[in-house]
């Protein structure tokens, strides 16, 4: 049983390293590509909009989006809390 919660954490802690990786894609596609139509574009998008979205909100508006950075910080909170468990 013990080793069944193991594999949960390490599926759970690789499914949130793999979603960073698709948050990083998105920002460096935000900065290289200008076309809102691109597919992989788009993919990424909703793949990522929903966690930013609210994040977003919350923040004040400024010229810099500052919800992937915010994002990443929780993912690495949450991250480090389920490997300590």
């Amino acid at each position: 049983m013990y080793s069944n919660s193991n594999f949960i954490v390490f599926l759970l802690v690789r499914t949130l390293n793999v979603y960073s990786y698709i948050i990083l894609a998105r920002v460096i596609m935000s900065w290289i590509i200008q076309d809102p139509y691109n597919k992989f574009y788009q993919f990424l998008y909703r793949i990522t909009e929903p966690v930013l979205a609210p994040i977003r909100n919350i923040l004040p508006s400024m010229g810099l989006d500052l919800s992937p950075i915010i994002v990443f910080l929780a993912i690495d909170i949450l991250s480090r809390f389920l490997l300590s468990i």
